[in-house]
């Protein structure tokens, strides 16, 4: 489904939250504290303000968004846009070396960071993002938190590509 920028701006706050709950993984507070600065000129303004919401909030507000993103490569149930990305980098479909291979890095990562591995796989393959782990894992928590929010910039910028076409576009 996708709505048209003019749609996102006539929406009241409420129905603005529901429209964009899901673009910050299990964090609606960024669409809700992003409403006021509308109406949006483009879907970019719309992103950038939301990424200015998540850059402005408190340490402990921005640790809670990078905890609600999900493992790669999980077997549990995780939310239907992670479920799709993941899929479209093929972990979905690791065979089971690979799987304890991400596993492991997966805990290694958040018990050096404190939160979960976050990389916006949408164009990547399997080994391009475990190459990243093993790169990433070994790094400083100030470059990976700065990483961090950089690839939750992408995810959320793919996802509102997704779910908006600005006014201009024709709707598929």
């Amino acid at each position: 489904m996708s709505i048209s920028m003019k749609h996102i701006n006539d929406m009241d706050r409420e129905q603005f939250i529901q429209a964009l709950a899901g673009i910050f993984e299990h964090s609606p507070w960024v669409a809700d504290q992003s409403w006021p600065v509308g109406p949006f000129a483009s879907r970019q303004a719309l992103h950038d303000a939301m990424m200015r919401t998540v850059r402005m909030a408190p340490f402990e507000k921005v640790a809670e968004l990078f905890k609600a993103h999900p493992d790669l490569a999980t077997r549990l149930k995780v939310s239907e846009m992670s479920t799709a990305e993941q899929q479209g980098a093929g972990l979905d479909r690791l065979t089971q070396g690979e799987y304890e291979q991400f596993a492991a890095l997966n805990r290694q990562y958040a018990e050096r960071f404190g939160f979960p591995f976050i990389m916006a796989v949408k164009g990547h393959s399997k080994e391009e993002i475990l190459d990243a782990m093993h790169r990433r894992v070994r790094r400083c928590s100030q470059e990976e938190w700065e990483q961090a929010l950089m690839e939750i910039g992408r995810i959320t910028g793919f996802r509102l590509l997704d779910l908006i076409h600005e006014d201009e576009e024709e709707a598929p």
